[in-house]
């Protein structure tokens, strides 16, 4: 068995989409109907990630602020945490905490506009 993805519920999947693949880059795989739900789902993925992350939005929220999830992490890859972490707001997203220099890694945070933390990192060469 192995992890293939993450699903979480937003208020509005438009905007959510909108927030991932424009803000955090990533591809838009698929959007359809949930019919058991009245629903719909979208599928999004990084470049160079088998990992999915699935967005669910359903006529009636169940949604509670993110409380579900602990967080979504993001390799900056080439890029400065600072520089992400200003994107994502830029996008709606809310910083949560100055960005942190740690032994092996730069870690910055972030709470998307559904409230979900996202974990921005790069890690450190020694």
């Amino acid at each position: 068995m192995k992890f293939t993805y993450t699903g979480i519920e937003v208020r509005d999947l438009d905007r959510a989409i909108r927030f991932y693949t424009e803000a955090l880059g990533m591809t838009l795989l698929a959007r359809s109907k949930i019919p058991a739900t009245n629903g719909e789902v979208a599928g999004l993925r990084s470049k160079g990630s088998q990992q999915i992350l699935e967005l669910n939005w359903y006529p009636r929220r169940r949604y509670r602020a993110g409380s579900e999830l602990d967080h979504l992490g993001f390799d900056a890859g080439k890029e400065d945490v600072d520089t992400v972490i200003d994107r994502l707001v830029a996008y709606g997203a809310v910083r949560t905490r100055p960005t942190e220099v740690r032994k092996k890694y730069i870690v910055g945070f972030a709470k998307d506009p559904d409230g979900i933390w996202l974990e921005v990192y790069k890690s450190r060469r020694q």
